[in-house]
């Protein structure tokens, strides 16, 4: 039985990075770019205004507050047509083009309207505590000029950079694409959740979790349904589901009579590389990888029956695989935290245990819930963390500290 540590570092070692390939960038959301990307304009394309006022010459207002004649309006998509000159005003607003000669704009809540004289917009009284040459200016190129390059090769592409890629008129990127991972439920108890289980029957709640922790660890995910404990429905199954980039099946990997699964893999070509792990809850998790045509690889994951084991596995092993396909680099988010209250473990394999983490003025504390077994989803649903406890025999008392996982 191999350690958590010890098996993750086989799953990453068999999980290899996509290849990349062009994308919409309206669909690149979270994936890894593969390429540098460079600006086709400068930025802004002009000298701006960054507020709503009055572009004059510095000069003016040298010797205190000042009346102008107003040229013109230029608002954000205007070309000013007018040349500032001593004594002369352009109303401008936010973002819009400075006019040739002006030197300075100053906010339009430092100043008062006056009278028009019929051959301009009026008259305007500029009264600012101060003024300088370039004050409320933003120079052309000065946040980034044609040719710079503003994004590298490995940068994750977020909503601020799909900005960045229309700004700079990228509307295709070279990026790592999600990994495409299939679940596929087993087991002959299992009925959809919108079915009322007879007797002896539940329902497949694991399908749904499970494709849910894909699609935020950034896969594309998809439901293969349910299988049952039958070798032919479990080998159709199975085989749509190795085309995909990750296979996880949820069941029949323990030991019970109908635990069939590892047999089916086998037979279908995928290649064992561990079966149970030294962890509490999944220890009986599998592990191959199936090779295909082109060095092509689908990972397959095997994921114990009940929730709580299907869903720390998923944690523990395939959310980190995912990373890895993705071309991103993968850490758990964790800390230390105080026990609010005494505990006590039992057992030879470490632990992932429910737990609620809490911080408040710098200080962390994390609450193990009271948990009725691997089927308790109601529990865990209130968890927040994994609180990590070492294999062994003992009792921790409240305010020491422990290892704690935070969750997505």
């Amino acid at each position: 039985m191999q350690s958590v540590e010890e098996a993750l570092e086989q799953v990453l070692k068999a999980a290899q990075s996509r290849s990349p390939v062009k994308v919409p960038s309206r669909d690149a959301l979270g994936l890894v770019l593969a390429e540098d990307v460079a600006s086709d304009v400068d930025s802004p394309p002009h000298d701006k205004s960054i507020v709503d006022g009055y572009a004059i010459l510095a000069a003016d207002l040298a010797d205190g507050p000042a009346e102008f004649d107003v040229l013109e309006e230029v608002t954000a998509g205007d070309v000013p047509h007018e040349r500032v000159v001593s004594g002369a005003a352009v109303r401008i607003m936010t973002g819009a083009p400075l006019p040739e000669g002006a030197d300075s704009v100053v906010m339009v809540e430092q100043s008062e309207l006056r009278a028009g004289n019929g051959s301009t917009l009026g008259r305007v009284l500029l009264n600012p505590s101060q003024v300088t040459r370039g004050q409320n200016i933003m120079r052309r190129a000065v946040a980034m000029a044609r040719g710079d390059r503003v994004l590298s090769t490995g940068h994750v592409l977020r909503a601020i950079e799909l900005g960045l890629l229309a700004e700079v008129g990228r509307t295709e990127v070279l990026a790592i694409p999600r990994p495409r991972l299939a679940v596929l439920a087993t087991g002959n108890e299992l009925v959809r959740p919108s079915e009322k289980p007879a007797p002896g029957e539940i329902r497949n709640s694991n399908s749904p979790m499970l494709i849910a922790a894909a699609q935020t660890a950034g896969a594309e995910a998809i439901d293969l349904g349910i299988a049952r404990d039958e070798q032919r429905d479990l080998e159709q199954r199975i085989a749509q589901g190795l085309a995909a980039d990750v296979l996880v099946l949820s069941g029949g990997v323990s030991a019970g009579v109908l635990d069939l699964v590892p047999a089916v893999l086998s037979s279908l070509g995928v290649e064992p590389v561990f079966h149970k792990i030294r962890m509490k809850p999944g220890k009986p998790l599998w592990f191959g990888v199936k090779r295909h045509d082109a060095g092509r690889t689908t990972l397959v994951f095997g994921l114990p029956g009940n929730p709580a084991s299907s869903f720390v596995g998923f944690e523990v092993f395939v959310r980190p695989a995912i990373a890895k396909l993705a071309g991103r680099s993968f850490s758990p988010s964790e800390t230390h935290a105080q026990l609010t209250g005494e505990f006590t473990h039992r057992g030879d394999r470490p632990t992932y245990h429910p737990s609620v983490l809490a911080e408040q003025g710098g200080e962390r504390s994390v609450r193990p819930l009271r948990s009725q077994g691997s089927g308790d989803l109601r529990v865990w649903a209130e968890a927040n963390c994994l609180a990590c406890f070492p294999a062994g025999d003992y009792s921790l008392a409240a305010g020491e500290e422990v290892s704690v996982r935070k969750l997505s």
